[in-house]
């Protein structure tokens, strides 16, 4: 019994899961990249520097002061990080549900799951979100250089001497050690909980539709819909720490805040929450909504189309002779 669940973790399907969604992601984020761009910007730069624009509006206006190039800086780090992320995650995720069995699924073991998947997924993936992450911030161009002191300053770790995913990770394992490839893990183990409540409400809603033996298979707009609504809810609800894991990432520009020295996650919270009210909290989520839900939807319609796809093929050929998805 226990040899079979194992040779289940270990088995084509969890494999085909991995890189059908690690696929998806890229297909995804390669779409709509220029609106990640967009939630960086209001997210990190000052307040009054973007007051009151709309998505569509900070889109214009980067285009007409830096140039439609600056839309996809660091997009090739990003894909890369994306895809090994995604695998990982994919893998992990699916490896869990056939060691856990195929009966008895429940909303609250998708988010035990799906929480789990995502400590081992920033456990074994940190180093390239902080090679692509310092990537991004060389390209955030110089008008607040000037501005940054202390941790976040111009010193070295805002002195960036690679281009590449490789390079970056070769470049901190030498000058930083282990410590600095693992920098913000911590934070990002508290956002876990993001990529959980989002399986949790795809895996119901997937669930719902194909209940009472519908063997009718779900359209490409049905994933991209419940794709949609599961991001969004994930989104709304873990924004706030999404907003300070950001600003601790990149370095904090914004001078309003006055943030001491070695600030960490429930510190800054908390003065944004105080100095800035819940807006402060949320600045930047139209733009972070847009471009999520709509990642998330495009991913997961891929993931579910290549899957079939690869599944149906593998089955074609006799190469394997029960997988389920």
């Amino acid at each position: 019994m226990a040899q079979s669940k194992l040779k289940q973790v270990f088995s084509y399907q969890s494999w085909v899961h991995a890189v059908s969604g690690s696929a998806g992601s890229v297909i995804a984020m390669s779409a709509f990249y220029p609106l990640d761009t967009v939630r960086s910007r209001l997210q990190l730069e000052e307040p009054e520097r973007r007051k009151a624009l709309s998505t569509w509006r900070v889109l214009r206006s980067l285009i007409d002061e830096e140039g439609f190039e600056t839309l996809y800086r660091g997009l090739v780090p990003v894909l890369e990080s994306l895809c090994i992320s995604n695998f990982v995650y994919f893998y992990t995720f699916h490896s869990l549900k056939a060691l856990r069995g195929g009966g008895g699924q429940s909303a609250l073991g998708d988010l035990l799951l799906g929480s789990l998947a995502g400590v081992v997924n920033v456990l074994t993936t940190t180093p390239c979100w902080v090679v692509n992450t310092r990537l991004k911030m060389k390209g955030l161009g110089q008008q607040h250089a000037t501005k940054r002191t202390g941790p976040a300053g111009t010193g070295s770790k805002q002195d960036v001497q690679y281009d590449g995913l490789l390079d970056g990770l070769q470049y901190i394992a030498r000058t930083e050690g282990i410590r600095g490839l693992w920098a913000g893990a911590v934070p990002s183990l508290m956002l876990v909980i993001n990529p959980a409540i989002q399986f949790m409400v795809y895996e119901a809603l997937k669930r719902r539709l194909t209940a009472g033996g519908n063997a009718k298979t779900p359209t490409a707009i049905t994933f991209f819909s419940i794709g949609a609504v599961a991001k969004m809810i994930a989104t709304v609800l873990t924004y706030p720490l999404q907003l300070v894991q950001t600003k601790l990432r990149h370095g904090n520009t914004d001078r309003n805040l006055n943030l001491p020295p070695d600030v960490d996650t429930v510190q800054m919270l908390l003065i944004i929450l105080k100095r800035q009210g819940i807006a402060g909290l949320f600045r930047g989520l139209e733009a972070k909504l847009l471009q999520t839900v709509l990642t998330a939807a495009l991913m997961f319609m891929a993931y579910e189309k290549i899957a079939r796809f690869v599944t149906s093929l593998l089955l074609s050929k006799g190469g394997v002779t029960a997988i389920r998805h």
